[in-house]
């Protein structure tokens, strides 16, 4: 929403129907036809899908000016999944018609929209390139700093990761197994990197995670 000229996000908020909702609601069951869209205004979710064999994928975290609901909306197909409130969410529940009408007559906010697209498409490509590339410690390391960056607060080294996930929520995100995840956080916290106690993670030696982990600061 940040990114809309000030204009059309008053006209983009005005499109919907807001409503508040208790945390654990589903928004969004996997499978079902294409229906709302729905904006956070003042929200957390989850997005999870289930594949053929029951196993369940953590695979993003949307927050307060996201867009969820609008792949189906927009290419008329059947959701591809799941999308679940982690806490008391006010959120926008834009009808399908509303939504698609507004892009034809906005030009503006479908390019905004568009360069979302392009960032959780890059977003998804580098999860998956990470998979393939570092071990679970490593891949851990990278998405508390990302999630971090994305959702939490920093104050020199010490950051909060903004969002309290479990440890199997943790392991989809990352395609690793919950145990594995279990040594990956003990290892980070026992060289000092993380309090993995706290709820949500707290980093506590950010430039050192990060060279760990691969990443440029």
């Amino acid at each position: 929403m940040a990114k809309l000229p000030p204009a059309d996000r008053r006209e983009f908020l005005d499109l919907g129907r807001h409503r508040m909702h208790p945390a654990d609601t589903t928004l969004i069951r996997q499978g079902d036809p294409a229906g709302d869209v729905y904006l956070l205004i003042d929200a957390l979710v989850k997005v999870t899908a289930t594949v053929e064999n029951g196993a369940q994928t953590l695979l993003a975290i949307r927050l307060s000016g996201d867009l969820v609901g609008e792949m189906a909306v927009l290419d008329n197909t059947a959701r591809f999944a799941t999308v679940t409130t982690c806490r008391r969410s006010l959120i926008s529940h834009i009808p399908g018609p509303v939504f698609l009408a507004h892009l034809d007559a906005r030009p503006a906010t479908a390019l905004t929209l568009n360069r979302m697209f392009s960032s959780r498409l890059r977003y998804a490509n580098q999860r998956r390139l990470d998979i393939g590339g570092y071990p679970v410690a490593v891949r851990l390391g990278r998405v508390l700093l990302e999630l971090a960056e994305r959702h939490g607060t920093r104050t020199g080294e010490r950051a909060s990761v903004g969002v309290t996930l479990t440890q199997a929520e943790y392991a989809a995100l990352i395609g690793a197994a919950p145990d594995s995840v279990n040594r990956a956080m003990r290892q980070l916290a026992g060289l000092g990197y993380l309090d993995s106690r706290s709820r949500p993670v707290k980093i506590t030696k950010y430039t050192e995670l990060a060279t760990f982990s691969d990443i440029s600061t």
